[in-house]
């Protein structure tokens, strides 16, 4: 009897033991799975890191010597597209591995740009601007019909459903357009690709078409000295109080849904910041203007993004890229019509309405207008109506769009 007892304690130990063993097993198994996930994402921080740092590098390189040929302000945005498809074309070369483009760097590179062109804009008349808001509501709803008919023809020549057309053709954004793809399964590549390349030709064609006029873009010589911070005291708390402001400014418009919220939240801080410093008597007299290199580095940030998205476009043939030119050129002919519209109801020369009616990124074409110093405050308010119009009636585009998909498949 007693030996049995033994035996059944000596039974139960042994399986205490061995469950003891296996959780100690199973705990080692997870702690080894969980350093190994910590030094996979340590190592995709650093190498994300590292790319970045990199892109800027070689953007501020190019961006100068293209600010050298006489380009101006403009020189950073097409510095940063170059910088983007060299060295995430290099990596993938090199790794074999695909790499998704900083959705955090544009968003930087927008607050940065927000608040330069706000301080750029806050003297000019925006009351006289928004004026013409009838007339940029019917400039918008032109574009929108133009890209709607433009999306029709690209899915007939493409052979592509008309959903998947309609949202690669009408003038939106890259990022708002190819999610709005994948929530419907459609071919987000399609859609990222043709948007991409028409923002990237409006990018490139605006500045040319300025180059033509010699008084119209910005030669002066390029200095690094012009980009030096002021390193006065009253200064630099004036820039961390407007840092701050931006940082609120995109937290409120954020919070509001406001379209393009890190772009608009940090041009509003930047068009009644100082309005707002002048009620403060120590420094009621300071009219504080940003440094430079704020809008500098937000245009590199902008540009970088854009040749991030070239270079990802890795699953594309020639003969979709053939298809989406046609569209991209057939959307920047309606936007020379809406140009031709605007300048018999205006006073304004047709570069400034061309740039109020270009169909690229609001952010971008605000940021040209301001570099080619043609009326950025007209063009910002314009651009403002056009995104806030998209934005709130896309629901209904979306609707209709799927409704004719189905009239169509339907014959």
């Amino acid at each position: 009897m007693l030996g049995g007892t033994i035996g059944v304690g000596i039974e139960i130990k042994s399986d205490y033991a061995t469950r003891s063993l296996r959780i100690a097993i199973q705990l080692s198994s997870s702690n080894q799975v969980f350093k190994n996930c910590c030094m996979t994402l340590m190592t995709q921080s650093t190498i994300r890191l590292s790319i970045a740092i990199l892109e800027i590098f070689v953007a501020l390189f190019l961006g100068v010597a293209i600010a050298h040929l006489g380009l101006g302000s403009v020189a950073w945005i097409f510095g940063g597209m170059g910088a983007g498809v060299i060295v995430i074309r290099s990596y993938q070369t090199i790794s074999r591995k695909t790499f998704k483009p900083n959705k955090t760097g544009r968003k930087l590179g927008q607050a940065m740009v927000g608040l330069s062109i706000g301080f750029a804009i806050a003297d000019s008349n925006l009351v006289a601007a928004s004026s013409r808001l009838p007339l940029f509501i019917f400039l918008t709803l032109f574009m929108l019909l133009c890209g709607s008919g433009i999306g029709y023809i690209y899915s007939r020549i493409s052979q592509t459903n008309l959903l998947n057309a309609m949202l690669a053709t009408v003038p939106g954004g890259v990022a708002t357009m190819s999610s709005i793809a994948a929530e419907y399964n459609r071919n987000v590549s399609l859609v990222a690709m043709v948007q991409t390349i028409r923002i990237t030709s409006v990018i490139l064609i605006i500045p040319l078409i300025a180059g033509i006029s010699d008084r119209a873009i910005d030669r002066t010589t390029f200095s690094f000295k012009d980009y030096v911070v002021n390193r006065e005291p009253i200064y630099l708390c004036l820039l961390i109080l407007a840092i701050i402001s931006a940082w609120l400014g995109v937290k409120i418009a954020s919070k509001l849904r406001i379209p393009a919220a890190y772009f608009f939240g940090t041009l509003i801080v930047g068009i009644v910041f100082n309005y707002a410093i002048a009620y403060f008597p120590l420094i009621n007299h300071f009219n504080f203007t940003p440094p430079p290199a704020i809008s500098v580095i937000g245009q590199t940030l902008l540009g970088i993004t854009v040749g991030e998205a070239w270079s990802n476009r890795v699953d594309i043939t020639s003969k979709n890229i053939i298809h989406a030119f046609i569209s991209v050129a057939m959307t920047i002919a309606s936007g020379f019509i809406a140009a031709t519209i605007a300048t018999v109801f205006t006073s304004w020369d047709w570069l400034t309405c061309m740039l109020v009616t270009a169909p690229g990124g609001s952010t971008e074409m605000i940021l040209v207008a301001l570099a080619l110093d043609h009326h950025p405050e007209i063009v910002t308010v314009a651009h403002s109506v056009r995104l806030m119009a998209l934005n709130l009636s896309l629901p209904l585009w979306i609707f209709l769009f799927r409704y004719w998909e189905k009239q169509t498949v339907g014959r």
